[in-house]
């Protein structure tokens, strides 16, 4: 979650085209788009109204929310929550507020239900691999890795929900919640404009969407980034309403080596970036859920995934992958809505 000095690129993105807004009848509903920085990406918020002074309003809101979240949730300032924690690793258990500690307590569930394949103890990696401002495309001493691997394990991490503690057992033991903290802030972000009487709307932090409602009389429309094409360039497309929509791909922070991509979806079992697929995107009832699940798809690769998604019962749970052979493959219900646009293109 740490401040990019790039805006990051979106994993997708509005098909819309940008009105003037000088030129909209002032009684007309019409898109409004605002843009600001948190979280180590950009925050957009999209309104379909006609009262451009109440969106303007809820807008910067949204940023001050975010920016809220990301103070408590963040490992890139020594007096954060998540910091705190892992200062004190293999020494003492520390109190967190209640929002901190519900994002880690339901981190944990989903690190359970799926057997560790989702884990925010990957923090003890940070620094090992370069993916942030530090990317110089070097890559890690292997036995580094290796020692860092015995510092991974959901199991370590101890939860008191009646002190409302946090304690990692093991010294060198460090939690990220950059897999899952943008997908809840845009939850709160998304409940902050409904309470604001706001019911057509869209909240975007990087690659977590939630979109509300409809623009006027038709669906907003998504599109899904191609992976290998250029910057800004789809492949597919989708009408969204009322739900979340998050994309996880390998080309967002990153490079190619020796013909080798390297990215910062890392495998909790192996340290290594995960090969299994080159995106994933998820339709979910809500953001917190498609954040954590995105990941959690990606490293396992279509069949395992689709296997665990039925034997985890999960509903109301819509997927887009394109594996790691670059072919598309989609759950049952998304496909009958999604249209592809163009083909993905090859490439490493």
């Amino acid at each position: 979650m740490r401040s990019l000095a790039a805006a990051a690129v979106a994993a997708f993105a509005l098909l819309l085209a940008r009105p003037a807004l000088a030129e909209a009848p002032r009684d007309s509903d019409r898109k409004l788009e605002y843009h600001g920085n948190a979280m180590g990406t950009v925050i957009s918020v999209f309104f379909w109204t006609d009262d451009e002074l109440k969106a303007a309003k809820a807008a910067d809101a949204v940023f001050v929310e975010m920016k809220r979240i990301d103070a408590m949730m963040t490992t890139w300032t020594p007096d954060s929550e998540v910091s705190k924690i892992n200062a004190a690793a293999g020494k003492a258990p520390v109190a967190v507020g209640t929002e901190t500690y519900a994002v880690i307590e339901r981190a944990m569930d989903v690190a359970k239900r799926t057997r560790g394949i989702f884990d925010i103890t990957v923090g003890a990696f940070q620094g090992l691999w370069k993916f942030d401002q530090d990317m110089d495309q070097t890559l890690p001493d292997q036995a580094e890795v290796k020692k860092r691997l015995a510092l991974i394990g959901y199991r370590n991490v101890v939860l008191n929900k009646k002190k409302r503690t946090v304690f990692l057992k093991k010294p060198g033991m460090a939690i990220t919640l950059g897999g899952i903290a943008k997908g809840y802030a845009v939850d709160k972000a998304v409940q902050l404009l409904y309470d604001q009487g706001f019911t057509d709307f869209m909240v975007q932090a990087g690659g977590d969407m939630y979109i509300a409602g409809k623009k006027g009389a038709t669906p907003w429309t998504v599109a899904i980034r191609d992976p290998r094409g250029q910057p800004g360039t789809f492949f597919a497309t989708a009408p969204v309403e009322n739900h979340s929509f998050s994309t996880s791909g390998d080309y967002e922070r990153g490079f190619v080596k020796d013909g080798i991509r390297y990215h910062h979806i890392l495998d909790p079992r192996t340290g290594q970036p995960a090969r299994a697929s080159r995106s994933v995107t998820v339709r979910a009832k809500d953001a917190f859920t498609a954040d954590a699940w995105s990941k959690v798809l990606f490293i396992l690769g279509p069949e395992k995934s689709l296997a665990l998604i039925k034997k985890q019962k999960l509903t109301d749970f819509e997927v887009v992958w394109l594996d790691d052979k670059n072919e598309l493959k989609t759950t049952s219900e998304i496909s009958k809505v999604l249209t592809i646009t163009k083909q993905p293109t090859p490439g490493i």
